[in-house]
């Protein structure tokens, strides 16, 4: 990998370019995963990497370069998270009076994968900002508990207590919303 960073060199724009192009869809991806907007998906995506360039001189060791980017990230997250509470926005949608469908009534019943992934949804976004990054990266990311631990900055143990809060949290918020 080029160096984004030198002790006496100035920075490589090109390299940080490549860094970039490398792994915006990963960090897309998670973003949206922990988020479910694409618009503040591709807010976190676009702060994470302008936070990395930023910061670029906290990077000692090349070699955990995704694991510094994926705190830089989920932090990215949090931030979003916390800037959606803040304001909330209710989208209304209106009939297109050229539509000559039916509107949808409250009586007919939905397609179960719908509802069920319509479930999901609405319980994963009940969690907190840190169990969805947990859950994410271990089971849409597929990454081992250690894996998980370099990026998060934390010891395995407390990676692995912290995956188990999130799966009871999960399964509460999806009773919740079952009912």
């Amino acid at each position: 990998m080029e160096r984004i960073r030198g002790e006496n060199a100035t920075p490589d724009r090109a390299a940080f370019d490549v860094l970039v192009r490398s792994r915006i869809d990963a960090v897309y991806r998670t973003s949206l995963a922990i988020l479910g907007d694409t618009a503040d998906a591709a807010d976190a995506t676009q702060e994470t990497f302008v936070s990395a360039w930023r910061h670029r001189e906290a990077l000692r060791d090349p070699d955990r370069l995704d694991a510094w980017l994926g705190r830089i990230n989920l932090n990215a997250c949090r931030e979003q998270l916390r800037r959606r509470k803040r304001s909330r926005i209710r989208e209304v949608r209106l009939l297109d009076p050229d539509d000559d469908r039916e509107p949808a009534s409250k009586d007919r019943p939905l397609d179960d994968r719908t509802a069920d992934s319509d479930v999901f949804d609405r319980a994963f976004a009940r969690l907190s900002a840190d169990d969805r990054a947990v859950l994410v990266l271990h089971h849409l990311q597929a990454r081992s508990v250690a894996e998980i631990a370099a990026v998060l900055g934390a010891p395995v143990g407390t990676v692995k207590s912290r995956l188990h809060r999130a799966r009871t949290a999960l399964e509460a918020a999806l009773a919740r919303e079952s009912r």
